[in-house]
């Protein structure tokens, strides 16, 4: 089999996670969001789950999220994550663990959720396989990341501005999946009765640099393995400030960022 090509720089990745580790909380909405949802998910499933991982656990917003939406449905849970601050003073089992290669032995899981952090990994479906095969048979997955309509002001506004001034434009923002192919992820992978959902969120700012700063606080920061072979000026992100508030600003003047979230729902073949 072909080498899936190297998108993201996940060394990068972890760092930047690091990084934002300390002031997670301030910027954690997405995270909560996401987690309340696949917590909610569980609680209409008619059986409980006696050992769970949480992948990209962050700051333990899923576990939060399982106490109040789905109380009882999960025995043990293993909070995993990229970056080891992230997992640091709080109590529980703990593991530093990279989606792409997961440590977990096959059929030892019951349940497997990852909450905003597989739109980061450089083969999905090789993740989500990785994933099925540490599932026990019946077993169930649940997996929320940031789906392709995903910060698209901003996208275009850079795209913009690059024409502009540069006449030709690159990537500087991360790819995001298609949510018409999220079922068939699942698919590809081996799990059935596959299910994708979309959740989309519009935050509002005051500038897009406050939008900036979210997103370094979340540890969301483009981390792209071919870094764009021109810099990011000054005069580039000004004009691309300026086209975004053009194009996009509200009447009281603040600017949206649209994040499209979605979900995946698939479980392990029986025997």
């Amino acid at each position: 089999m072909a080498t899936p090509p190297k998108l993201f720089d996940r060394n990068l990745h972890r760092k930047r996670l690091d990084r934002a580790a300390p002031g997670f909380a301030n910027a954690d909405f997405l995270q909560r969001r996401a987690a309340v949802d696949v917590a909610g998910r569980l609680a209409p499933i008619m059986r409980t789950f006696p050992l769970a991982v949480d992948l990209s656990a962050r700051a333990g917003a899923f576990a939060e999220a399982l106490a109040d939406e789905a109380p009882g449905k999960v025995g043990a849970l293993i909070e995993a994550d990229l970056s080891h601050r992230m997992l640091a003073g709080r109590p529980g089992l703990r593991l530093v663990a990279d989606d792409e290669r997961l440590p977990f032995a096959d059929e030892s899981l019951d349940l497997i959720v990852s909450t905003l952090g597989l739109h980061w990994t450089n083969d999905v479906v090789g993740a989500l396989i990785q994933a099925r095969r540490a599932l026990k048979p019946d077993g169930l997955f649940i997996g929320a990341f940031l789906g392709g309509v995903t910060l698209t002001e901003l996208r275009q506004s850079l795209v913009a501005a690059e024409a502009e001034i540069l006449g030709g434009a690159g990537s500087r923002v991360s790819p995001f999946a298609d949510a018409r192919d999220a079922a068939g992820l699942l698919q590809r992978a081996g799990f059935q009765q596959p299910v994708a959902d979309i959740d989309t969120v519009t935050a509002t700012y005051e500038h897009p640099l406050k939008l900036l700063a979210d997103l370094r606080q979340m540890g969301e920061t483009g981390v792209l393995a071919e870094r764009h072979p021109r810099p990011l000026t000054r005069r580039l992100l000004a004009r691309a400030f300026d086209l975004y508030a053009e194009r996009f600003g509200t009447p009281d003047g603040r600017i949206p960022a649209t994040f499209e979230i979605l979900t995946i729902t698939g479980w392990a073949p029986p025997r």
